[in-house]
């Protein structure tokens, strides 16, 4: 979703007139609170009356009359909305189940891991717009409120830098073991604040114990999304997993090292901030990467693609 804010970005840019409205599942919508160019964010509750919801937002999108649709998602729910919404153009991939609905649909390459040349998904996604903007996609953007950076202000009083730990799927989660190795060579004069979800507060508490390190700071459950977003602008480093995260911190042009166990860059979807890096395992592992997505667990019992990433702090001096 983060990623999809880059698209907003360049059809304000061609056209600063435009009203630009924004459908996203219901837990995100805080994302884009205040957003200064979004004039309406559209929410889809899956959770509780899935189906119904649907067609009520489907109701509602045949009702705006839109000049436009643009869907960067491949599921058919987006597709069915898409293809239904009655705008004069529509637009999307052509691996969405209804395609055949859109004015118009673009093929959506994923890389494979030697390549060389591949496109970012900020890239999949300008080719949807290209028609009516240009080929060059903008970077996505996240807008803090003054009141999220005053919140977080607190936490900025001496370097520090940010680890996000978790992720959903476990074979894109770095282990704790490998967390516990980065922070031995982060110098002490770093604070470390750790960042997630409230569901995360174990993992991270964890961390702490086993690392015995008197500067971390389990802050999981604490930030809202924009106020994570407004703590990781001024970290000395932010590091990630191949997650929602890394994503906060390309939208905030902040410092930040992903780790990318299962899967592999060239997917499309690594950092974009100016100072990025990248820790991977650099041995051709048979097996990887395993998925798009992740697993539960590692499909080969070992989890060498985590195991054997040799951790760098990528900090100053």
């Amino acid at each position: 979703m983060v990623l999809a804010t880059a698209l907003v970005e360049k059809l304000h840019a061609f056209d600063p007139a435009a009203e630009i409205h924004f459908l996203l599942r219901k837990g995100n919508e805080l994302l884009l609170s205040e957003h200064p160019v979004i004039n309406k964010v559209l929410i889809w509750d899956k959770k509780q009356g899935k189906y119904s919801n649907l067609f009520k937002l489907l109701f509602e999108i045949r009702s705006a009359k839109y000049d436009a649709v643009v869907n960067c998602q491949r599921f058919a729910a987006s597709g069915f909305l898409t293809g239904f919404s009655g705008a004069k153009s529509k637009l999307g991939f052509e691996k969405n189940p209804f395609s055949l609905l859109f004015s118009e649909s673009y093929p959506h390459k994923i890389g494979k891991r030697d390549d060389v040349f591949f496109l970012h998904e900020v890239e999949r996604n300008q080719l949807l717009i290209s028609g009516i903007t240009d080929q060059h996609a903008a970077a996505p953007k996240l807008y803090p409120t003054a009141d999220d950076f005053t919140f977080v202000a607190g936490y900025k009083e001496q370097p520090y830098v940010t680890i996000c730990p978790a992720s959903v799927w476990k074979t894109k989660e770095l282990p704790l073991a490998k967390w516990i190795e980065l922070i031995n060579v982060i110098p002490g004069s770093y604070r470390i604040f750790l960042l997630g979800a409230a569901g995360d507060k174990l993992i991270a508490e964890e961390i702490v114990q086993k690392s015995g390190n008197a500067q971390i700071t389990n802050c999981c459950g604490a930030f809202s999304f924009l106020q994570t977003a407004a703590l990781m602008k001024d970290a000395a480093m932010n590091y990630t997993n191949d997650s929602a995260p890394l994503h906060f911190a390309s939208a905030m042009n902040a410092r930040v090292t992903a780790v990318f166990c299962s899967t592999v860059p060239q997917f499309g979807f690594g950092p974009l901030s100016t100072e990025s890096y990248i820790l991977e395992e650099e041995s051709d592992l048979y097996c990887r990467p395993c998925g798009l997505h992740g697993y539960k667990s590692c499909p080969e019992k070992h989890f060498d693609c985590a195991k054997k990433i040799h951790m760098k702090t990528f900090l100053p001096g």
